[in-house]
């Protein structure tokens, strides 16, 4: 399960930065009329707290009244009684009904982020840490956690892991499974031995930043966040070309820029390395917890399971945790390829959620006038564009300056779709596109020109313009790299269907039906719990 091409733990999403020319504009909500419905308490934010706009959604500074953005793409307009509530800065202060209404529809539609002030604290909290045979992981996490309570689950190590009695004064439990049952199956077992509030799941391997419980508890002063998770990010992001890769595409780094959690969008789930659940939710709603069947993708299916309910998922990197990457070749590859077995297991579970590829007819239509390299092609990828938009540009025409808006979308929306289309060749469906290679010699040279171009475009986003102090890998090892993490996933992906019979983790999604599920989803989460 991924929110970009080169992610796992992954079961073939891929990136949505990009709007949706089917769905881009079509939540054009009034703040006016948000104001006039009556929302029960739990719907509310509390008083005091405070939604921080994105600034870069404002479509025209002077008035503030349209906002672009979230994932997917929605255009909301305000009533200028919903923008005098919101200062120069574009932050919003909760007090009271109406504000408070403006700012969940603020956060749901992913156009602003949430600024909580007051929260729990780090009593309320209980660290669970599964563990198997990594007793110096242990130790290592054990003196990053310090101040909390801590059940440490050994998840049949061969070694019995030990925790001395220095840690045990502390508040450090130990319980031990005779045999190994899984991670999940682990985490659920030190969380039925649990009674605050919150738990934080947190992996041997992991080792968060000082701090971190701080930052994020915050966010549950929100009744309807159920998770947050920080950042992961390499523990040893130096070293050899592996390591150096891992530091720039790790599976489990979501990146920079903080999101709410939902299927379909940018951050589609958090995985479960580093997070914080509040207790109920995880043992009621979710019916126990992670599923205890998976191996693997526990974690996608959890996050799935929440949004489904309703409830919100908050990823915020001011958080940091480091992790200890794979930083060999084979063992981090034969990880991928792990990775990629999960997309059967996840696709019987949230069908349409685990598509290869989610496109609308147009930008398919357009894919394949590429792939053709004739002149009726092209003449096709010209129509398809024009009809994209056209169709951005009628949901826009009301805005500021629509004309160069409905141009930018139209330009984001046919390039991510492109890249979704080149990355899921060389990933999901590489097997079939080799049998194409070796048949027909015009589709060997797409498929050439596909693997390098994107992969160059991979470089760049990852590498060129990433801020973070990073050694450089270079092109030429970073798409070798990358195209051996595609292979490893998608042979995993392959190995997943096959072994489960099923081919949902194949089947593309064109059209607007992942597109209505998501707004399902969304629609979900705005309604009041009972």
């Amino acid at each position: 399960m991924t929110r970009r091409p080169d992610a796992a733990p992954e079961a073939g999403i891929t990136d949505t930065d990009a709007p949706d020319p089917d769905t881009a504009g079509e939540a054009v909500e009034s703040a006016e009329t948000a104001e006039d419905t009556p929302v029960r308490p739990a719907q509310e934010l509390p008083d005091g707290f405070q939604v921080q706009l994105d600034m870069s959604t404002v479509v025209n500074p002077a008035s503030r009244r349209h906002l672009l953005g979230g994932s997917p793409m929605r255009l909301l307009t305000l009533s200028p009684a919903a923008v005098d509530m919101i200062d120069a800065d574009g932050r919003l202060v909760v007090s009271g009904p109406s504000s408070a209404t403006l700012g969940r529809r603020l956060l749901g539609a992913g156009v602003a982020h949430p600024r909580p002030m007051f929260g729990p604290h780090a009593e309320d909290v209980t660290v669970v840490i599964p563990v198997r045979d990594n007793q110096s992981g242990l130790d290592r996490l054990l003196d990053a956690v310090v101040g909390v309570r801590v059940v440490v689950v050994d998840d049949g190590s061969a070694t019995p892991v030990v925790v001395d009695e220095a840690r045990r004064a502390e508040g450090v439990e130990l319980l031990r499974l005779d045999h190994s049952v899984g991670p999940a199956a682990a985490r659920n077992h030190g969380a039925r031995h649990i009674e605050t509030d919150l738990i934080a799941f947190v992996d041997s391997d992991v080792v968060p930043e000082s701090g971190w419980l701080f930052k994020l508890l915050a966010h549950f002063s929100d009744d309807r966040v159920a998770m947050v998770a920080p950042r992961i990010v390499a523990m040893t992001p130096d070293g050899g070309p592996m390591a150096r890769y891992e530091a720039l595409c790790s599976s489990l780094d979501m990146g920079r820029r903080e999101s709410a959690v939902a299927p379909g969008t940018r951050v589609p789930y958090v995985p479960s390395a580093a997070i914080i659940v509040r207790r109920s939710v995880f043992r009621e709603v979710t019916s126990g917890g992670f599923d205890e069947s998976l191996r693997v993708a526990e974690d996608v299916d959890l996050c799935w399971r929440m949004t489904s309910a309703g409830w919100v998922i908050r990823y915020d990197p001011i958080a940091v945790a480091a992790h200890d990457h794979r930083d060999r070749l084979g063992p981090a590859l034969r990880r991928r390829r792990f990775y990629g077995t999960g997309a059967a297991l996840l696709s019987d579970r949230h069908p349409t959620l685990a598509a290869p590829v989610v496109m609308t007819v147009p930008l398919a239509v357009a894919a394949l006038g590429v792939l053709t390299r004739s002149r009726w092609g092209l003449g096709l990828l010209v129509a398809m564009v024009a009809i994209i938009g056209r169709r951005l540009h009628g949901r826009v025409s009301h805005v500021p300056d629509a004309m160069s808006v409905a141009a930018k979308l139209t330009a984001q929306s046919v390039g991510f779709g492109f890249l979704q289309f080149a990355s899921a060749l060389c990933r999901h469906y590489w097997p079939l596109s080799v049998v194409l290679a070796v048949f027909s010699a015009r589709f060997r040279q797409v498929l050439l020109a596909v693997a390098l171009a994107e992969g160059l475009v991979e470089w760049v986003r990852s590498e060129m313009l990433n801020p973070d102090p990073v050694e450089r890998l270079g092109i030429a090892r970073f798409v070798v790299l990358k195209r051996l993490d595609d292979l490893a996933y998608g042979a995993g992906l392959w190995e997943g269907v096959v072994a489960a019979r099923a081919t949902g983790a194949l089947r593309p999604v064109i059209g607007s039906v992942h597109a209505t599920q998501r707004r399902a989803v969304s629609e979900r989460a705005a309604q009041p719990l009972s």
